[in-house]
């Protein structure tokens, strides 16, 4: 069974239980950010945020038509696999515009993309199972994953603060790694698509240890770490 959903093309990849903060200027996106406000308490506040493959999605000037100057956007334009973002808190400035808080909830796998009455693109989306419970397999990838996580935000950012803050919940872990190490579009959406915490966890691991050798090797070059690390993409 599928669902029809409004959808928002960002160059950044959303996790379920990340925070995606937005600055909302298009007309077309204002009139979603409206219609969602408008909601029942008992409908679901939330959009699709589904990742562009060519890693920029594109932003006219403020100022234009965006109706006429933004091409349309096929489903070869974007990845499968996307996650939806609830709305939390919204600002609405003086002109209209607005900053919006969201956090990602669910994951789904887009079907096909669809320009209909409404001034935003929508998508006929199927969601994607979530465990109740993490596996076995995750309960033991887990306790690795969050060592080799602390390394290499030790090496990354040295004395930080946040390496108290990282969860031990497996399958939170695996999305607060995968969207806060600095990797690429590519490996964040690979993790996204993930079928479930074990196989997220075990590419996790395997893309920590890569990073963690890459700084190690750098440690003795006069330049900040965070100046040398791939960097993470932006909204």
């Amino acid at each position: 069974m599928s669902d029809r959903l409004p959808v928002f093309p960002l160059s950044t990849v959303l996790f379920p239980g990340l925070v995606l903060p937005l600055h909302i200027f298009e007309e077309r996106y204002r009139a979603l950010v409206r219609e969602l406000v408008a909601k029942s308490e008992e409908t679901p506040h939330e959009f699709g945020v589904v990742t562009f493959r060519h890693g920029s999605e594109v932003t006219p000037d403020p100022g234009e038509d965006t109706a006429v100057t933004a091409p349309p956007i096929g489903a070869d334009d974007l990845y499968e696999v996307g996650c939806t973002a609830e709305l939390r808190h919204v600002t609405e400035l003086p002109d209209g515009r607005f900053d919006i808080m969201t956090v990602g909830r669910r994951r789904f796998r887009v079907l096909s993309v669809e320009q209909g009455a409404e001034p935003y693109l929508t998508a006929r989306v199927e969601w994607l199972p979530e465990e109740d419970e993490p596996s076995p397999a995750a309960q033991l990838f887990a306790p690795r994953v969050l060592t080799a996580f602390r390394v290499y935000l030790e090496l990354l950012r040295p004395n930080s603060e946040g390496l108290d803050q990282v969860p031990d919940d497996p399958t939170v872990l695996s999305h607060l790694v995968a969207a806060t190490a600095q990797l690429t579009v590519e490996e964040r959406q690979m993790l996204l698509a993930a079928p479930d915490t074990a196989d997220r966890l075990r590419a996790e691991l395997r893309l920590l240890n890569r990073e963690v050798g890459l700084l190690a090797k750098v440690r003795a070059v006069p330049v900040p770490l965070a100046d040398l690390a791939r960097p993470a993409s932006p909204n």
